[in-house]
């Protein structure tokens, strides 16, 4: 059986579906108070793509004849019609701008209008009406340009009643993301709509409540997902200008919370400039994170050690590794957690090179499920066991058994290091995993050891009685798609090559088996997960303590900096 996913799926409970239809004769606002700007960037290639009638959303390519409405498209599951009802391709649309783009814009709009306006069919959850209330604001002159008052008037009657509707609804949105847009979009539509200037104050009121609750003193969110807070980010760096605009007072609670994620985010930042995929997060859209970050004076960290929202950064010269050395998240927030503990990422300069998988999101249930499990990290792994697991109910997405961190040490000096355990096979195996971590000041070398040891009388008899055969397990390092990867040294290194020139060698020591195997990267954006390689170091755990160590250094021959001027496509399918 499959088991639920963790997000919004655009399919309205009972109590949306009542307050959807309480709405339907709202009285229709009389105007725009401003004129707000677009803030929402979209990318001007995907525009393209959408106009020619290729439609990717959530990971599926549909393809749409001239005349034919989104609407009219059958999705080929629920979050491609959650994502199509959020109205994010609008950005996409007004980026390429063109009359083409604005005509499918105003036509898909008024098409939505037209069948789900009064409250009827999908879309009419809160996180989803905040979504579409804001990207409506954001694109007004866009979807009313060269259009006549019956146009505008239809346009504001619609916005009018989902406000209303996330009047009654906004609160009740899943906490996290949903939330904030559910909020922020009653907000947007208080500041812009003449005559829905009474939701104002409620949807301040409960925006500076949600940040209090959501957001903790160092600036994380609960599901330690970097891009979902950085979603956050945005959206509050969006209603702080609105307020700004509107000459509306700022709550300190607002830029309070901004000034508390922003260094949280700025920790979370690969050298690349994109976030660290873990716990259901991608890399983010290139440019938003610096359009975020510009809301928030806070300087980022300095020296080669930092510590945000669970997750350890060492940097030095142009490297940077960043080290899940947490918990995964507990509670509701387990629902999207990954047994992703001690697991790192690392990306030299402008180009990754040893990363995770990713979230699997937009690639069906079980790529989700794969995309979670400790196998699809760089990280120590016994085989056929998550070092975190699901509970027996497959109706549950939540982590049931989390592995949890002991002995976590961090040091800087000549470089940074860090050093943590966990125990996420004590009660299965007998044993506790260690992993230390040595990044050098210059970022040429990332010298590693890995621990499986039995510690204590309890998990050394569980050991011993696992038999003769010992526990086999894996240390694996999964390579960014871009990285040329070969063995080398009669099979005893791996040499591996980025776009920029740089060649990085890994090698060993101990009696394991290195290999190159097969792997896959999953990317949002992309129609299919990406192929790629992983190293992989076997072998098998006799005896009560087995260590793993190996480095991954630059050759001699690559120079300290490298001029890497090249680009990747920014809309790959």
């Amino acid at each position: 059986m499959a088991r639920r996913k963790g997000s919004e799926t655009g399919q309205p409970r009972l109590a949306d579906r009542y307050a959807a239809w309480t709405v339907r004769r709202t009285s229709a606002a009389t105007g725009f108070l401003s004129q707000p700007e677009p803030r929402s960037i979209g990318l001007y290639a995907r525009g393209k793509q959408i106009v020619a009638g290729n439609i990717l959303l959530a990971g599926h390519l549909v393809t749409s004849k001239p005349g034919v409405s989104l609407w009219d498209l059958a999705a080929p599951d629920p979050a491609f019609a959650a994502e199509a009802q959020g109205f994010a391709w609008l950005d996409d649309l007004a980026a390429l701008g063109t009359p083409e783009a604005r005509r499918l814009a105003q036509d898909w709009t008024r098409d939505w209008i037209r069948r789900f306006g009064r409250g009827r069919g999908p879309g009419w959850t809160p996180g989803l009406t905040g979504r579409r209330v804001i990207r409506w604001t954001h694109h007004a002159l866009f979807l009313l340009s060269h259009q006549d008052a019956a146009a505008q008037d239809l346009l504001l009657a619609a916005l009018t009643r989902q406000a209303a509707y996330l009047a009654r609804r906004a609160r009740a949105a899943r906490p996290g993301l949903p939330r904030f847009e559910a909020l922020i979009g009653l907000l947007y539509a208080g500041l812009s709509l003449e005559g829905m200037e009474r939701h104002t104050a409620p949807a301040l009121d409960a925006l500076c409540r949600e940040c209090e609750t959501e957001i903790n003193g160092e600036g994380g969110l609960a599901t330690r997902n970097p891009e979902e807070l950085l979603d956050i980010l945005t959206l509050l760096a969006w209603a702080i200008r609105a307020l700004a605009e509107t000459d509306r007072q700022i709550p300190p609670q607002l830029s309070q919370t901004v000034d508390r994620i922003a260094p949280c985010l700025r920790v979370l930042r690969h050298s690349d400039g994109g976030l660290a995929r873990f716990h259901g997060g991608g890399a983010g859209r290139e440019g938003r994170l610096d359009q975020a970050l510009t809301a928030s004076a806070i300087p980022r960290p300095s020296g080669h050690l930092a510590r945000a929202m669970g997750y350890n950064r060492l940097s030095g010269g142009r490297t940077s590794v960043i080290v899940d050395a947490a918990d995964p998240p507990g509670g509701a927030a387990a629902a999207t957690a990954h047994a992703s503990t001690a697991a790192f990422e690392l990306t030299s300069g402008r180009r990754p090179l040893i990363v995770s998988c990713g979230s699997g999101r937009g690639f069906g249930t079980e790529w989700q499920l794969a995309g979670r499990a400790t196998q699809s990290h760089s990280a120590l792994c016994i085989d056929g066991f998550s070092s975190s697991r699901f509970g027996r109910d497959t109706r549950d997405d939540r982590l049931a058994e989390r592995a949890h961190v002991s002995g976590l040490r961090s040091t800087a000096g000549d470089g940074a290091m860090v050093v943590l355990s966990h125990d996420g096979w004590s009660a299965s195996h007998g044993l506790t995993a260690t992993r230390e971590l040595h990044l050098s000041a210059d970022g040429r070398r990332l010298g590693g050891t890995d621990v499986l040891a039995a510690q204590t009388a309890a998990e050394r008899a569980r050991f011993d009685r696992m038999g003769l055969d010992g526990t086999a397990f894996s240390l694996r390092f999964h390579l960014h798609p871009d990285v040329d990867a070969s063995l080398d040294m009669g099979g005893h290194a791996v040499s591996m090559q980025l776009r920029s020139g740089e060649i990085w060698v890994f090698r060993h020591t101990s009696l394991s088996q290195l290999a190159l195997e097969p792997s896959a990267y999953l990317e949002e954006g992309r129609l299919k997960p990406r192929p790629t390689r992983q190293i992989v170091l076997s072998g098998v755990a006799r005896t009560h303590e087995t260590r793993i160590g190996w480095t991954l250094a630059k050759a001699q021959d690559t120079p300290l900096a490298i001029r890497d001027l090249d680009r990747d496509e920014p809309v790959p399918i």
